[in-house]
């Protein structure tokens, strides 16, 4: 599997997705999910030209990290907890996953500057899915106004791994309506300009319902 080749693939399926949706290919980040496989692969896709990358767990982002720093931007795209932010939150270009205020005062305290998070939001309302329910992002944005170093770029979401399209696209609508009512009200602190969504499977879809930010693992690098 050649990495150079999938990206041409994958960039070619974006584009025709943009054309059916009246979309810029250049509006759409491709983040190379790199959490399965090795340094090798990552430098692979590195040279393929990903320059963003996307780690769910500690122990890989830091293994990652320490070998690569700054030849690509680092998303962290896992569920973050409090007690490890002090050791990821400086080395992050974007952090996908603020779901609670107490990850946002954690944040907050140990940030060297403000932090670029989606707000994860479980569209789907599926229990082994991580992230706020919709009806409560709004209030979650508003509370965490007080910690200057969290700056709310944009909306994150999972969809399930199925194969019914017309629910997937409701999942992605969803979560860009949501958005767009976000941005109406014009927080300082939470522009909300972004839609991180749609992975291996379900990309395309994504593209055509808004996504800025795909976050492709097994189609870019295999598993």
């Amino acid at each position: 599997m050649d990495v150079a080749a999938n990206l041409e693939e994958i960039q070619s399926m974006i584009g025709q997705a943009c054309k059916r949706s009246n979309r810029n290919p250049e509006e759409i980040t491709i983040i190379g999910v790199t959490k399965y496989v090795t340094i090798e692969r990552t430098e692979e896709t590195i040279n393929a030209g990903i320059a963003n990358l996307g780690e769910n767990r500690l122990e890989g982002f830091l293994e990652k990290y320490n070998h690569f720093g700054n030849k690509a931007n680092w998303h962290f795209i896992g569920t973050m907890q409090s007690r490890k932010v002090k050791d990821v939150i400086n080395h992050v270009h974007m952090l996908h996953s603020l779901d609670r205020s107490s990850l946002a005062k954690e944040i907050d305290k140990r940030a060297e500057k403000p932090v670029d998070c989606f707000v994860q939001v479980n569209v789907s309302g599926e229990e082994s899915k991580h992230g706020l329910d919709p009806g409560k992002v709004i209030p979650f944005i508003e509370e965490i106004e007080k910690y200057s170093n969290v700056h709310v770029v944009g909306l994150m979401t999972m969809a399930p791994h199925i194969e019914d399209k017309d629910r997937l696209r409701e999942i992605f609508r969803n979560l860009a309506e949501l958005r767009d009512s976000i941005k109406e009200k014009k927080f300082p602190h939470a522009p909300c300009e972004f839609l991180s969504m749609g992975m291996s499977n379900d990309y395309d879809l994504a593209v055509e319902e808004g996504a800025t930010h795909i976050r492709v693992g097994s189609k870019l690098v295999g598993s």
